[in-house]
């Protein structure tokens, strides 16, 4: 093997990459906009398309990452490849002779849709590592040796017939709902989030952000949490969050004061609450909208009071830090100046606005992600510096492309999992269980949930960790008579916040590296920051206002009580208030931003009454000392 024949294979390899990558955005974009296709012609393409840019782009092993990749593993990856496209080009060409035998298999679709279960496999190796390899081989072992199991986790026997015929030529396996959905809105977004990054909205929020809040005492860390809130919206991903906010805003905390656990925490958190701010919030929002048959507006509504709750406590908390710590802004001079940043990239606001727009004019998800990927390109030409020529627009395409490889091939394997749950009927033994284990009890529920939910996204990504557990755990909830909606946000919430949940704080780690800081230090002071947000489920399961259900004066009570709620709640997290707390102040405001965001008139009272009470006495106490100290 010579240099020159490495050289051309990777030359070749990086064209077929690229038009790999523009076909696939092709594909979608017409479709958005003309129709899907066909379940099994739509979701097989998009999967072939996946699998087939992970295999050239990720290598068989982790060493050969940034070193010369031999020939013979590159000649592998193009007969797999080879090998991807006759297994679901087969399955999209031949899905109306399927239909006319009456599904029955042949001898071919066991052995493809054999092929298919192990691409999808070892793609998903490749590009995310072995947790939902294994998560989900485990679930193709319980097919098999399921019946072997004593008591209620057995089921009766399947064999390989059955089990490849369920997951390959139907739409209740591998080209299940999951894959449904990211073959469809999911990729129109993410690709509406290419065209924002790639036009310069990201470094438009970092600026408007700073502009804003970079004077203000702590301000590099509000700027963290706003760029972050706004960047997180189109991005959909924690890490990918951190990455390119926190390289900005994590050395200007440092730079003021802030210990770096502290900023790189914040980065963490911020970047987390991204995907559970609208308009756009993250993959598995779409998800949820197809799974309960609702518009995805409908999913945004009920969002927006959770995420702003969620922001609104991060900013008071970081706040506090700031206080107690003595930090100060950033001056004038270091800051960009709001009305020219407005002049220069305002206008790249508009796509955020227009999608707002069209989605609650009733537009469909898809025809309204497209519509504002046209328009972020329209408006970019409003300015010289923002316009986007046809090199930029291959650009964007194809980062879109590559941006959703990692939400394609989870939901492939959630398929194959959810494919499992419903052949063998584990689904719905598992709620009878932990209805039993809960004992009915309603509480008891939501805690089992909320465990199943992070442990599965410690090694899993947001969607696929939502996914698996709302298949399982959704219909607990629903059938102990919690509102499906706020049933799978309960869910969707902690899938989401596992990302800065130790030991898995993916989020977290990030953010360490670039702070240099300790990670595990900083995951824990992560979970410290969004304490509130892991309360914040059980609490619009219990009162549905938060998630815009009831009358108009309930709700917005129910808005004004928990956003007290969360000072209380936050100046015992922090320690201060008007003054450093002690723990017994701690304690008693814990308990009273408990009572004030938990519906009801009387721990509502309780809880104003203690942080009034609270706050008084230490500005009593400071004013005291302040005398004293004048009269000496």
């Amino acid at each position: 093997m010579t240099q020159k024949q490495v050289s051309r294979s990777s030359f070749l390899t990086e064209q077929v990459v690229g038009i790999a990558a523009l076909s696939m955005a092709a594909f979608h974009l017409y479709t958005a906009q003309f129709g899907v296709f066909s379940a099994m012609v739509q979701r097989p393409v998009h999967l072939m398309f996946a699998c087939l840019l992970t295999l050239l782009t990720r290598p068989v092993s982790v060493k050969y990452k940034g070193t010369a990749y031999p020939l013979h593993w590159r000649a592998l990856d193009w007969l797999l490849c080879g090998l991807c496209i006759w297994v679901m080009l087969h399955l999209a060409s031949t899905y109306k002779t399927l239909a006319m035998r009456g599904g029955e298999a042949t001898t071919a679709d066991l052995w493809l849709g054999a092929a298919a279960v192990l691409l999808v496999l070892e793609c998903t190796r490749r590009l995310m590592g072995m947790p939902l390899v294994i998560i989900t081989a485990v679930a193709v072992l319980y097919n098999f040796a399921g019946h072997l199991i004593p008591g209620a986790w057995g089921h009766a026997p399947l064999d390989a017939e059955q089990f490849l015929s369920y997951q390959y030529l139907t739409t209740e396996g591998l080209f299940g709902i999951p894959l449904g959905v990211s073959a469809s809105f999911i990729f129109v977004f993410i690709m509406f989030g290419g065209f924002l990054v790639v036009s310069g909205t990201g470094e438009f929020f970092m600026n408007f952000a700073n502009a804003i809040a970079g004077h203000f005492r702590g301000g590099p860390a509000k700027v963290a949490v706003i760029s972050s809130a706004f960047f997180g919206t189109i991005s959909g991903s924690a890490v990918a969050n951190v990455v390119s906010t926190g390289s900005f805003t994590i050395p200007l905390m440092k730079k003021i004061g802030y210990r770096p656990q502290f900023a790189g925490a914040v980065e963490a958190v911020s970047s987390t609450g991204g995907q559970i701010m609208p308009p756009v919030m993250g993959a598995g929002a779409f998800i949820m909208a197809d799974m309960l048959g609702v518009p995805y507006f409908q999913v945004c509504k009920a969002a927006i009071l959770p995420a702003c709750l969620y922001y609104f406590a991060l900013l008071y908390m970081v706040h506090l830090e700031a206080l107690r710590s003595n930090l100060r802004g950033m001056t004038r001079e270091e800051l960009p100046n709001f009305g020219k940043v407005m002049k220069e990239g305002g206008h790249l606001l508009l796509p955020a606005f227009f999608l707002i727009a069209i989605l609650t004019m009733g537009y469909s998800a898809m025809k309204s992600g497209l519509w504002a990927v046209g328009a972020v390109f329209v408006v970019s030409w409003f300015r010289k510096k923002t316009r986007m020529g046809w090199r930029k627009v291959l650009a964007a395409l194809m980062r879109g492309a590559h941006a959703s490889l990692e939400v394609a091939l989870a939901c492939a394997c959630a398929g194959i999992v959810i494919g499992t749950i419903t052949q063998t009927g584990l689904g719905l033994q598992f709620s009878t269980l932990v209805i039993e284990a809960a004992g009915g009890n309603l509480a008891l529920s939501l805690v089992f949930v909320m465990i199943a939910s992070m442990i599965l996204g410690l090694g899993l990504t947001t969607s696929a960790a939502y996914i698996l557990t709302v298949i399982m755990g959704g219909p607990v909830l629903i059938n102990l008579g919690i509102d499906p909606l706020a049933a799978h946000l309960f869910v969707f919430y902690y899938a989401c916040l596992s990302v800065v949940t130790p030991p898995e704080a993916m989020a977290a780690y990030a953010a360490s590296a670039i702070a240099e800081s300790k990670p595990l230090a900083t995951g824990w002071e992560a979970t410290r920051l969004a304490a509130i947000a892991y309360l914040a489920p059980f609490f619009f399961v219990y009162s549905p206002e938060l998630i815009l259900k009831g009358h108009w004066a309930d709700i917005l009570l129910a808005v004004f009580t928990a956003c007290v709620g969360c000072i209380a709640l936050g100046s015992g997290l922090m320690g201060y208030l008007a003054d450093r707390l002690g723990w017994s102040a701690r304690i008693l405001l814990l308990a009273a931003g408990l009572g004030l965001i938990k519906p009801g008139l009387y721990s509502d009272i309780f809880g104003a009454v203690v942080l009034v009470s609270v706050f008084l006495y230490q500005r009593g106490r400071k004013r005291m000392s302040a005398a004293v100290s004048q009269s000496k």
